[in-house]
């Protein structure tokens, strides 16, 4: 079992959900940028939550099926189409052979994802499936997939007829070009004053030209710290908020470096990370800094509707 890819589209990879407890050699987990777009999709389809999928940007990828297989596709709206008829996102579709996937056209969103029913078989790295384009390693021989690649599918344990399956919309993240993402207080947010932090959550910031699956530059107000620091590098995560020299402010994605030696003076809510995913070049984002019983209260939701999910799905 396995799909051929006719085009490629833009920087299309096999991910999963990253790479963990290698930090400490300066390997970042990477992994899908909006992973609760591939926990989603994979636990509708009845997968593992960690199951390799496909990421793929605009112009996305067009690819066939080379045998029956439930999938599911989600995260940005790309307008996806079987055999030249629109289907939807969040819901499961059973391709027949020779069947072809393609997306027409961008609705909303930066970053789509396919999901099959049993994941996609790859080599892995470290013991995850993610692709490390740095080190050509994991995914895809390391690589961002290529017309012709045939990606192997691994065998469900569970039969078809999952078809027609979908996900709750209260259960999707509410993706848009101008989302308010909610933050904690970083590192070193002591470094900011009160009116410098207020400058912070009551500015739009728009996201550059200059950004990619390792962090996004942004272009707003210039912020800055009450004196002049200069720090010892330190821990960075997914959704560090990092000022520069020049009072601008970078986010770091999936992709980012495992340590930084510029001021974190915030961390986005793991519950929000999917909604900077989702962006892209020229979308706005505001910040709303929340208390940390808040970041996790929104991950407990979360957790609990993806259960309810994984509960429904199971269900014959």
């Amino acid at each position: 079992m396995s799909i051929t890819i006719k085009r490629p589209g833009i920087l299309t990879t096999v991910q999963d959900l990253g790479r963990h407890g290698f930090n400490r050699f300066g390997v970042n987990p990477g992994g899908a940028c909006d992973r609760a777009a591939a926990r989603i999709l994979n636990t509708l389809l009845g997968n593992e939550e960690n199951a390799a999928v496909i990421e793929t940007h605009f112009p996305a990828v067009e690819l066939v099926f080379d045998s029956k297989k439930d999938f599911s596709v989600g995260g940005a709206d790309f307008i996806p189409t079987l055999n030249g008829k629109e289907i939807q996102n969040w819901r499961v579709y059973t391709a027949a052979k020779g069947d072809t996937l393609k997306f027409k056209g961008k609705r909303l969103g930066s970053r789509a994802y396919l999901a099959v029913k049993g994941g996609f078989k790859v080599a892995e790295w470290l013991g995850s499936s993610s692709t490390n384009l740095l080190a050509a390693a994991g995914g895809f021989e390391g690589r961002p997939l290529k017309s012709g690649d045939i990606v192997k599918i691994a065998r469900a344990d569970m039969p078809f007829g999952r078809a027609g399956k979908m996900v709750s919309f209260t259960l999707i993240p509410r993706y848009s070009t101008g989302p308010t993402v909610r933050v904690i207080e970083g590192g070193e947010s002591g470094l900011v004053g009160k009116d410098t932090w207020k400058t912070f959550e009551s500015s739009t910031f728009t996201i550059t030209q200059d950004s990619d699956r390792m962090g996004y530059r942004l272009r707003g107000p210039a912020l800055a710290t009450k004196r002049k620091y200069e720090m010892v590098t330190s821990a960075a995560t997914f959704g560090t908020v990092q000022l520069l020299p020049d009072g601008q402010l970078v986010v770091l994605m999936a992709d980012h470096q495992t340590t930084g030696g510029y001021p974190r003076i915030a961390t986005v809510l793991a519950s929000d990370l999917p909604l900077l995913a989702q962006l892209g070049p020229g979308d706005k984002i505001r910040f709303e800094s929340v208390p940390i019983e808040e970041a996790e209260k929104a991950m407990a939701e979360f957790e609990k509707d993806l259960r309810m999910l994984r509960l429904a799905t199971s269900a014959r």
